[in-house]
């Protein structure tokens, strides 16, 4: 059997990180004899994340090109030469079969080398708006597993396969799971539970919101598992002496968390859509404004288009009062956004991806 080689890029966020180790964890079942070797920019999670997963990395001196003006952009270019060298290097000394790439800033240096040695290479597109190094990798890339529609105004149509987005697997029953989350929780049956979820960092504006918001709440009979985030505990925890809240830096057990929840509160990264449609409880997306190419407003807004999730941009958060009361009293539009965002999940992403890299190696 052929020595297989897998070349993996990916990072800067959890959402480029965990479709990447996904990928490799369901190749490496496949092929318990091949070799991986990851790349990450330094400084960056992945070089956290990667190892705890089991798999070697190594770290470019990249990071991305700031849209305001700073210092930092003038180092951009030095950076971007430095890292493309250094890639051919790891390229020239790893020899892969073939070059994953999925986001992040070192993964363009990297499948840009690994393209050019004449090594096959396939992109996973997580979101509905690319950024611009996945657009240019895809000039020359094999393939591009992509997790929504009309992708080909950005890339070539005749490479895209629609795969959607590697998810944890615990995912895929949390329905099934409601008493048993409900009694880890320690939460009340008899009323409505809304999760709140702001990304691991937290988000500071959702986390204003459910401050200002805990005696609506109340009054509704609405308890809370509200996950604000690293950067914001310190400041919320206090709210924990709440009967009907519970505040956490961060959950692990997000099967459980997902399996409770009625209703969710969430920004709109691509995996967090991707998990959602898996879950399939009716969401209201507040997406970041800070990302590139406002990015998590489009991933939204593909799902609002299908009435499948409602959305309130951040600067229009007055009016989430009535939005939230108008869902919560309504079981008919809690059942009809329930039912059609479930209809959009993709829960076999990561074998349908395995399943392109597999045609490309032989």
């Amino acid at each position: 059997m052929k020595h297989y080689k897998f070349l993996i890029s990916g990072g800067g966020t959890g959402g480029h990180i965990y479709p990447a180790i996904a990928i490799a964890n369901a190749l490496q079942k496949k092929y318990p004899d091949a070799e991986f070797l990851f790349v990450g920019a330094k400084n960056k999670m992945e070089m956290e994340k990667v190892p705890a997963a089991g798999y070697p990395i190594k770290g470019l001196w990249i990071s991305g090109f700031q849209r305001h003006l700073t210092m930092k952009n003038l180092m951009f270019p030095f950076k971007l030469i430095s890292s493309t060298l250094e890639a051919f290097g790891i390229v020239r000394n790893f020899k892969p079969t073939i070059a994953i790439g999925t986001g992040g800033f070192a993964s363009g240096p990297t499948l840009y080398a690994a393209a050019r040695k004449g090594i096959p290479t396939l992109i996973q597109e997580q979101n509905s708006y690319p950024g611009i190094t996945n657009k240019l990798l895809s000039k020359k890339a094999k393939k591009v597993c992509v997790a929504y529609d009309r992708l080909e105004r950005f890339f070539p149509k005749e490479k895209i396969i629609k795969t959607g987005n590697p998810v944890r697997q615990d995912l895929l029953n949390t329905s099934e799971k409601r008493a048993e989350a409900l009694s880890f929780f320690n939460l009340k049956k008899s009323q409505k539970t809304l999760l709140v979820l702001g990304g691991s960092l937290g988000a500071r504006r959702v986390n204003q919101l459910i401050e200002e918001q805990l005696p609506l709440f109340e009054k509704l009979n609405v308890q809370v598992l509200w996950q604000c985030g690293k950067l914001y505990f310190e400041e919320y925890k206090k709210y924990n002496e709440l009967k009907h809240v519970q505040v956490f830096e961060f959950i692990k057990e997000m099967h459980f968390a997902y399996g409770a929840g009625d209703m969710i509160i969430s920004r709109a990264g691509a995996s967090s859509v991707s998990e959602l449609c898996i879950v399939g409880k009716p969401v209201i997306f507040i997406p970041s404004p800070n990302v590139a190419e406002d990015h998590q407003t489009k991933n939204a807004k593909s799902i609002v288009d299908e009435n499948a999730a409602l959305m309130i941009a951040e600067k229009n958060l007055d009016g989430f009062k009535d939005l939230f009361v108008g869902l919560v009293l309504d079981e008919n539009r809690q059942k009809e956004l329930s039912i059609n965002i479930k209809s959009l999940a993709l829960p076999n992403a990561t074998d349908s991806i395995v399943n392109e890299i597999e045609k490309l190696i032989q």
